[in-house]
């Protein structure tokens, strides 16, 4: 019998009980990634009559595709096969979000794309080793509906955040290390050192520098003909330590990091400052990946980036300090997305990671457009945008539709009765804890009181232009009444279709009615996109446009926020979209606040700007860029087996 590959699905052996995840991801061997490639159509070779581009990576020489069931994807195959003379055409979108918070979204994601007769691939963020090792646990789905590897895809996997983590980290060193040698040299020496003499005495500029040269309005090439005024103002970025926003990072939840002192040791002559760490997925770096376009793009991006204003109050960038070269260097394998699989052999793009509560949280552009071409006029793209219709919804519609020019034909709202029940007025639910017994038992009260929540997302999805399939993953513990409950409620609020999901414990056929609901979705699709807001519109304008949307009656400014949006706008940033970072567990800023709250006043503590990324972010309450780790981390758990050399514990 031939082995199966991505057109014929493996049949997988369902066990009742389900099993722990990590049992269920090890007892099934990956299929040769090779064969997943080319049944994509994505092994064609330069110049062959399949495809003008090759579009497995190629790295020493060979093609990177590994016995592990991976590999990775060269990131300029879309831009040949949309300009080299292919004449294939592109397929669907479809954007996934949660409406109700649920572990389960991603297995929901990934059981869509059992589509029958028709190429489907989908696209996810990478997960942070933060909340892999921390509260949440890792993000390859669940059940019989899993991204494998699984310990690959929710640990280094490629690396990508790791080189994300080098290029920020990079980035601070180089902000430190300036500001203490313009306090300790003249501007002479300071000069140069920038430009050197050669043993002949001549001085050259490097290539990075003429960013800077033609932002000062200098257009000479050679550095002894600059003046002593132009000298001091190419040589001295005179950056302003109360003004610099850009942190360093590492991917893990370590809150006595959130604030520090640098510069403590005796060599740095008591330039100490007042700093602290984010985690990696929050770096602009990984924005920056997941926005991109091209190396080309990403390049631009990156030297954009603004780290604080000099005491002038221009201004910093990453080109300015020099070192936009160098952190592209670091990026530049990042770029090309990973092709994995799922458990019955679905390809899966995995590329890039954003926090969806504090970036924007969705999967890359260049994925999207890559798995675009590949699925071909017929073929379906699902793809991830991270929590609800407040965040993940709004994020993709309004910041990544806009650099990207994709148009999705459906969005998809995933909402267990569970979670409902909770935004009904349901007992907390804390992690680690046994679930309550209102939400084990039929409770038809909470359930509809907590629809309100599922009515607001769909009709903020709908607001778009853009049809809405709700995906209601079942649990075994929801009643025929709930669940009956539920869709009655989703079809009422204008949903395209609501349908039953049992692929967690049944794999793939327990979503393929979801899968044509998604497709008869997309084929009746014909409405243009609408934005929230122009972007012609100032700063407060587009915030308060956002605010509206989630329900909110004002929007409070702290002095703070006040300060940087009048700043920002004075240095021509207000033209930028905005990406909130906000609690995904209510529409407001409070996490208490369940349901659909209303007559709140959103608080906007602080304001900042990812200028390489392309967006102004505020800060809504107490959100917090570097997560902490709960009493019981799910580290505690994973382990590993010396004899085997398998991974156990990871969820």
């Amino acid at each position: 019998m031939a082995p199966p590959t991505s057109s014929s699905p493996r049949k997988l052996e369902i066990v009742n009980p389900v099993p722990a995840d990590i049992d269920i991801a090890q007892s099934v061997d990956p299929l040769p990634i090779a064969s997943i490639a080319q049944d994509l159509g994505a092994l064609a070779r330069p110049g062959s009559p399949q495809e003008p581009s090759r579009w497995i990576l190629r790295r020493g020489g060979r093609d990177y595709a590994d016995a592990a069931g991976r590999g990775q994807i060269d990131h300029h195959c879309w831009a040949r096969a949309s300009h080299g003379g292919s004449s294939r055409k592109e397929g669907s979108l479809a954007r996934t979000d949660i409406s109700s918070r649920s572990s389960l979204a991603r297995t929901w994601l990934l059981k869509l794309a059992k589509l029958q007769s028709v190429v489907v691939v989908a696209c996810l963020r990478q997960p942070s080793q933060g909340p892999t090792f921390g509260i949440k646990g890792g993000a390859a789905g669940g059940g019989y509906s899993q991204v494998i590897p699984m310990e690959e895809f929710n640990l280094h996997l490629t690396g990508d955040i790791h080189a994300i983590t080098a290029a920020n980290n990079l980035l601070s060193a180089a902000i430190d290390a300036r500001m203490f040698h313009e306090n300790t040299q003249s501007d002479k020496a300071l000069f140069n050192r920038l430009c050197p003499a050669d043993k002949e005495g001549k001085r050259s500029f490097a290539k990075v520098m003429y960013s800077r040269l033609k932002k000062l309005g200098i257009e000479k090439t050679d550095p002894n003909q600059l003046t002593a005024e132009e000298t001091k103002k190419f040589a001295r970025l005179d950056i302003d330590p109360a003004t610099i926003t850009w942190k360093r990072v590492m991917d893990v939840n370590d809150r006595f990091l959130r604030k520090i002192t640098v510069g403590q040791g005796p060599e740095e002559k008591g330039m100490t400052r007042e700093t602290g760490f984010d985690i990696s997925v929050a770096s602009e770096i990984m924005a920056v990946l997941a926005l991109t376009t091209s190396l080309a793009d990403m390049r631009s991006r990156l030297g954009k980036m603004v780290i604080g204003s000099s005491k002038a109050g221009d201004p910093v960038t990453a080109d300015d300090l020099g070192v936009g070269g160098a952190l592209t260097v670091l990026m530049k394998d990042a770029i090309h997305p990973t092709l994995m699989q799922t458990l019955e052999g679905t390809p899966v793009f995995v590329h890039a990671g954003p926090f969806a509560n504090i970036a924007h949280g969705n999967s890359s552009i260049v994925a999207d457009q890559i798995a675009l071409k590949l699925v071909g006029p017929e073929g379906f793209v699902i793809t991830e945008a991270g929590f609800g219709a407040d965040i993940g919804c709004e994020k993709f519609m309004d910041i990544k539709c806009r650099y990207s020019g994709l148009r999705p034909q459906c969005a998809v709202i995933v909402a267990t009765v569970r979670a409902l029940k909770m935004h009904g007025g349901g007992p907390a639910v804390v992690a680690g804890k046994p679930l309550d017994a209102a939400y084990k038992s039929e409770n038809l009260e909470l359930v509809r009181a907590g629809c309100s929540n599922l009515v607001k997302h769909i009709e903020n999805t709908r607001s778009y232009g853009v049809n809405v399939v709700v995906g209601i993953n079942v649990f075994a513990t929801d009643t025929e009444a709930e669940l009956a409950a539920v869709k009655s409620i989703a079809l009422d609020a204008g949903a395209f279709d609501a349908v039953l999901c049992t692929h967690y414990a049944s794999g793939g056929e327990g979503a393929v009615e979801l899968g044509y609901a998604v497709q008869r979705a997309c084929e009746r699709h014909s409405a243009p996109l609408k934005f929230l807001y122009p972007l012609e519109v100032s700063i407060k304008e587009k915030i308060e446009a956002i605010a509206k949307f989630y329900g909110a009656d004002n929007v409070e400014y702290e002095s703070e926020a006040e300060a940087k949006i009048e700043l920002y706008t004075r240095q021509g940033f207000s033209q930028l979209p905005i990406c909130m970072a906000k609690t995904q567990y209510s529409f407001s800023h409070d996490p208490s606040l369940k349901g659909v709250p209303k007559g709140f006043t959103l608080p906007i503590r602080d304001v900042r700007a990812s200028v390489g990324a392309g967006f102004i972010y505020p800060l809504v309450g107490a959100m917090s860029t570097m997560p902490g780790l709960p009493t019981r981390p799910c580290f505690y758990d994973i382990d590993l087996d010396i004899e085997s050399g398998k991974v156990l514990g990871l969820s």
